[in-house]
């Protein structure tokens, strides 16, 4: 049986060990450092695999449970104790989390061994691994909101490890500024449900959100349905740590980290905990179909938005970046059209392989001194045989491939939206379906343009090419056994009654329980899409490799569009950034320069030199000019007395 002990040990590990590895480091040095960081994340990851099982798998499934350690704020009528909330939904992401940390912990090993300040690396990804364990385990908003932000000071932290670049620095302040615009919407949810509930513990929550599913209020002469308010600023929140369209930009630029920190930020970490937010708050959503219906549009958009960035971008970390956002779109509007078990299922596949692509990604570029441009790779396929072997099955998960993991949860997806029997749920079979096609070709793209054809780099690191070591193969072939096998042996969770109460779903959503009654065509349709998407791009960038350049140059404008990202960041720095400093400098000359300058420092200075000329001028030393002042003002005083 899972008892709290072992949840609290899950989750505090890390944070001892990144305390051990930050604080102490001079001592432990960078072995010792690199060794209890790593050990107490794989300790952590036993532990969550035991409590998975547990949970999910044992023929007597232990029920949910919550457990308060100690009483954390108590002030009026405001009362939050902190403690685990332990459920199949938690121990899914505990199970993600701690896993793919581990393998990214061991392949920083090697991948960071010859960086001066790794000790401070692997307690920073540590420390990110706590925040994201005390994100999902906790029982109520504002525990979440501790975990919540720690993330993101975490990836920080990680983002910007190498602070000797500027690009490092843009990226990481760019990362957390974007956050910090949504997770004011996070705030003010959290406000406005302790204003509605009187509490932020899920449970009580849950229990009168039913109740509540009629509220009204008055803002300004319009009604505002109470719980949908608070859905909506509650995914405003998720989709700036999700990345959807709109609070996207930070994600790409994130790839200015270390390869070990993009694996863990877009594959199992940060840009799940937006799906996961929705998916826990399912009971609010559910009755929230106005936001539902924005949630699956929104994520609908951005799967097939990033898609096609995805598909013109030569920086390999970027595309495969892009490919991450594409499928957190996927998995935002299965949870609108009701299929959160679907969307967590994806969620848990996904983690797998895009960890993989992206360590294996990491293992090209440490073998060809750190190029990541792939118009300069190409013909790796025979210095990298193992790489090759991994990026071969992590594009094939990715591209949905069947047997492999990514087939089974993309597609319970699609066909839950195609029997959602709704206007916005064919949209999505079709914009999904759509993105598949392109998913399919940038996965070809990539696996061509690096280990087929000619070199198309330096000749001197073509000769010296390498094959990484042991130490960052073994944890990318624990990622290939979650990349073929999590799809066959996490089915059942595809379906609502696996979950046992974790998630939530409305009797009008039925998507998801009628998904299996598919029509056949309808059901391999995007099989068949997917795989004329593999055969476009064996064409384009295998058969037919003067092809691309002849498309490219015939789309002119479009092209350009499409690989300058629909020029968001280009609109974003316009209107933003140039506005804001716009008004900085308005406020700079009027209100820095004229007023307080001018007008309030320098107007009372000059009114302190004017009135002692004045004074001076008094002075003049004749008793006959201060006598003539004291009679004149004792006939001020005796006038004022009269009068």
């Amino acid at each position: 049986m899972i008892s709290a002990d072992i949840i609290y040990t899950i989750v505090l590990l890390p944070l001892a060990a990144s305390i051990i590895a930050g604080l102490f480091r001079e001592s432990i040095g960078h072995k010792g450092a690199m060794g209890v960081t790593t050990t107490s994340v794989v300790v952590s990851a036993f532990l969550s695999l035991y409590t998975f099982y547990v949970m999910a798998f044992k023929d007597q499934a232990q029920p949910a449970f919550t457990h308060y350690l100690y009483t954390w704020i108590e002030t009026g009528d405001l009362s939050v104790r902190f403690g685990v909330m332990v459920n199949k939904l938690t121990a899914t992401m505990l199970l993600v989390v701690t896993s793919v940390s581990a393998c990214v912990h061991v392949y920083s090993i090697g991948y960071m061994a010859h960086d001066p300040h790794r000790a401070r690396f692997f307690s920073y990804l540590s420390l990110f691994t706590f925040t994201m364990l005390a994100l999902v385990t906790a029982p109520n908003l504002l525990q979440m909101f501790l975990g919540w932000e720690g993330v993101g000071l975490a990836s920080y932290l990680l983002i910007g490890f190498w602070f000797k670049k500027p690009s490092a620095n843009a990226a990481s302040m760019k990362a957390f500024i974007v956050n910090r615009v949504a997770d004011l919407g996070l705030l003010l949810a959290i406000f406005t449900v302790f204003w509605t509930f009187g509490s932020l513990e899920y449970a009580d929550i849950f229990a009168q959100v039913q109740n509540l599913h009629t509220e009204y209020f008055n803002f300004l002469g319009f009604d505002i349905h109470l719980l949908s308010l608070v859905a909506m600023l509650l995914f405003i929140g998720a989709m700036g740590k999700s990345a959807q369209l709109g609070f996207h930009t930070w994600l790409p630029d994130a790839m200015e980290g270390p390869t070990p920190v993009s694996a863990l930020i877009h594959a199992a970490t940060m840009v799940t905990a937006g799906v996961f937010l929705v998916a826990r708050m399912s009971p609010l959503f559910e009755f929230s179909p106005s936001v539902l219906e924005i949630v699956t549009w929104v994520g609908g958009l951005t799967a097939i938005f990033a898609a096609t960035i995805g598909m013109t971008q030569h920086d390999i970390k970027r595309v495969i970046a892009y490919s991450t956002c594409s499928q957190l779109g996927y998995m935002f509007f299965a949870c609108g059209i009701g299929a959160y078990p679907a969307a967590i299922f994806h969620l848990t596949t996904h983690a797998f392989f895009k960890a993989l692509l992206f360590l294996g990604a990491g293992s090209v570029i440490h073998g060809i001194s750190d190029e990541q441009d792939m118009r300069k790779m190409g013909g790796l396929k025979f210095a990298l045989p193992v790489t090759y072997f991994i990026m071969l099955i992590g594009s094939l998960a990715l591209m949905g491939i069947p047997p492999f993991a990514g087939f089974f949860s993309k597609d319970l997806i699609l066909e839950s939206a195609f029997m959602s029997q709704t206007h916005s749920g064919m949209w999505m079979y079709i914009l999904g379906t759509a993105a598949a096609f392109m998913t399919a070709f940038y996965s070809a793209r990539v696996f061509y343009l690096t280990f087929y054809g000619k070199n198309r780099g330096e000749e001197d690191v073509y000769k010296h090419a390498h094959e990484s070591g042991l130490v960052m193969l073994a944890p990318m072939f624990v990622l290939v056994v979650g990349a073929v096998l999590s799809g066959w042996v996490l089915y059942d969770m595809g379906n609502l009654d696996w979950w046992k109460g974790a998630l939530f779903i409305a009797d009008y959503h039925t998507g998801l329980a009628n998904a299996h009654d598919i029509a056949w065509q309808w059901k391999y349709l995007p099989l068949a899409i997917v795989l004329f998407g593999g055969f476009m791009g064996t064409v384009f960038y295998l058969w037919k490799t003067d092809l691309p350049v002849k498309v490219s140059s015939a789309l002119g404008v479009i092209y350009t569009f499409v690989y300058r990202k629909w020029m968001v960041d280009e609109l974003y720095h316009g209107i933003f950034v140039c506005g804001v400093k716009c008004l900085a400098h308005k406020f700079h000359k009027i209100g820095d320069v004229m007023i307080i300058d001018g007008l309030l420092v320098n107007g009372c200075a000059k009114a302190a030199n004017l009135s002692g000329l004045i004074a001076r001028r008094l002075q003049t030393g004749y008793v006959f000019h201060y006598a003539f002042a004291v009679v004149l003002g004792v006939c001020l005083f005796v006038t004022w007395l009269l009068f």
